[in-house]
Formats: C-alpha cells, structure tokens, sequence
C-alpha cells in the first residue's frame, strides 16, 4: 500500500500549503473501514507504512441508509474517528471544505459522489475519490469534466495499480503488452453496475499493464459459469479478466513474461 500513499500524498499536495506545515486532509463519507486504515497510516507516526506531510483532521459523515455496508458501519468508524483521532465532523460539505487543504471522498456508496465532489471542486480543493468512483459511468464523466473545467486535480485508483509486479510491467519490464489475463474477487452491490463495485480492482490492474486503446469489450462467463469481460485493444492485443476468489494476473509480452 505505501507507493499507492506516496503518490496520493503528492497529488494532494497540490494545494496552496505552507512550507513545513501538515496538508489538512479532509474524508467525505464514514461508511467504510478505509476511513480508519487511511486516518491511521497519516496521522499515527508509529503506523507501519506512515505517510508524513498530512493528516486528516476534519469528515463529513454521509452514508447511505439503502446500502446494508453503509448503513450498518457509519456511526461505529465516525465514532472512531472522534474517539481515536480527534477528527472534527462537520455538518455540511462547505463548512468541511472551509478547515482543510484537500478531500478524499471515501463514501462506499458511489451513486452520490457527484453531488459530494461539485463542492470540493468548487472549494478549488484536490480530491482523491475511492472506488467506486462513482454510481455511473455518466457521473464519472461529468465529475471529470467539472474538474478540468475549474482547474482541480482529481483522481481515483485501486491500490493494485501499484503492486511491485504490475508497475514492472507497465514500465516495460517484458516489452510491449500483448496479451494479459487478471483476477480479483467479483462481489456486486445491486445499485451500481456491474463491475464497478467490486472488479474495479481486476480492470485496474488489466489496464495498468495494457495501456489505452481499447476499442471493444465482451462480457461472458468462464465454463464454470463466473464473469469473464475480454477487451481488444489497438493492434490485436487481448486484455482479460476474469472473476476470481482471489487476486492475480499474468502478462505476455515481447521479451517475455510475468506473472
């Protein structure tokens, strides 16, 4: 996890900061634990894996009362939040905009990620939205359009992104890609697309050694009856992915491969 919390730390640095002072990090939405492994790993100096240069001191607790994983764990990690890091809870979006440096969205519930992030990047604040980046792929584009519009770094990203062997191979470890097959566990959630709730993890890490450039996909099913999504690229080059209990992936490329 570390590299994937260097580069967001850099990100987020964007803002307008104080030489020598602490980024003032903000969280929307307290529904899921990465609130508290997040808060631990840059406000705790004795965490394995610390980040120096920011902390979270101020959320805005959200959730969602039709999504079971939200409804059930917001008022625990927001408790924790309190109790554990003396992180201030804000009642509004704008007031919590107002006491931080930059925003990471973390409600588990991508359909209101939207309307969370347009005052953020009204605020001119970088955002770092978790997955699912959002409830569609409509909202996704216009968080990004918004974004660019106004001048605010925003992105999103699953840590596997940045596993050792993935950047290995996106950095050209075995050649140009011509083929790679990823996995990762498929659990759905009934309001959100297909793979955005959870095979997010398995696409990311598809693309991250594929590039750009895929031109069509299809949506299938293994002999044993679990998803299977294959992408054509530019030039004939395959992408797969397929649903898995646990997380994997293999790449070929021209000067070998790597698992």
């Amino acid at each position: 996890m570390k590299p994937h919390w260097i580069l967001l730390a850099a990100a987020l640095g964007a803002g307008e900061v104080a030489v020598g002072d602490d980024l003032r990090i903000g969280l929307i939405g307290l529904d899921t634990s990465h609130v508290i492994a997040f808060t631990k790993v840059l406000n705790d100096p004795a965490q394995p894996g610390h980040v120096a240069g920011g902390r979270v001191v101020a959320a805005f607790k959200g959730g969602s009362p039709d999504v079971e994983s939200s409804r059930t764990r917001v008022d625990d990690y927001t408790h924790q939040l309190q109790a554990d890091f003396g992180v201030r809870i804000c009642d509004t979006i704008g007031e919590l905009c107002g006491q931080v440096d930059a925003v990471m969205l973390e409600s588990v519930d991508g359909r209101p990620h939207l309307w969370q992030a347009i005052p953020v990047i009204l605020a001119g604040k970088p955002l770092f939205i978790d997955k699912p980046m959002a409830g569609s792929l409509g909202d996704v584009l216009a968080i990004f359009d918004l974004a660019a519009r106004h001048g605010v770094p925003v992105f999103s990203a699953s840590s596997l992104r940045y596993g050792r062997h993935t950047q290995a191979v996106r950095q050209g470890a075995i050649g140009n890609v011509r083929r790679a097959e990823t996995t990762s566990p498929y659990h759905v959630e009934p309001k959100h697309p297909d793979l955005f709730w959870y095979g997010i993890h398995g696409v990311e890490s598809l693309f991250t050694v594929m590039g750009r450039g895929c031109v069509s996909v299809t949506r299938g099913t293994t002999a044993d009856g679990l998803v299977e999504v294959t992408g054509a690229w530019e030039g004939g080059r395959i992408g797969i992915y397929r649903e898995s209990k646990g997380y994997g992936g293999r790449a070929e490329g021209d000067h070998g491969a790597m698992d």
